[in-house]
């Protein structure tokens, strides 16, 4: 092989070594959000399940008790089915949300695991191209 060949062949793998490093720097960002979307998450359903148990405590020992709810700086009296109600679809749709992102985050572990590779893979290739 001719010494322009070989400089071709470096430079198209450096160009395809810094695709896959910017690739895999895209997937690292987007796994970082989503683990903070997780964590806000998980914060989230911890709030409402303190709800929905606080609710469940004041039915069993006040079943006449009053419950509010916050809508900007006013509280609005709000019949206390109809809040358990709407703490338990707010779970159930953060939990829907939770598995979500964890699917998404399992993917996206899968795909660094397969770019790292590939990108080691290149630069042994490198190496052996620049060695050679």
């Amino acid at each position: 092989m001719s010494s322009k060949q070989q400089q071709q062949q470096q430079q198209q793998q450096r160009e395809r070594l810094e695709a896959e490093t910017m690739e895999f720097q895209k997937l690292q960002k987007e796994y970082s959000g989503l683990v903070g979307s997780r964590q806000q998450l998980e914060s989230q359903l911890q709030e409402n399940e303190v709800v929905e148990q606080e609710l469940k405590r004041l039915k069993s020992s006040d079943p006449g008790a009053r419950v509010y709810k916050m809508v900007g700086p006013v509280l609005v009296l709000q019949d206390s089915a109809e809040a358990g109600a709407n703490v338990d679809k707010r779970i159930e749709f953060i939990r829907g949300e939770m598995a979500r992102v964890d699917r998404r985050i399992e993917q996206l572990a899968s795909d660094q695991e397969k770019k790292s590779v590939a990108i080691f893979k290149l630069q042994m290739d490198m190496q052996g191209v620049s060695q050679a």
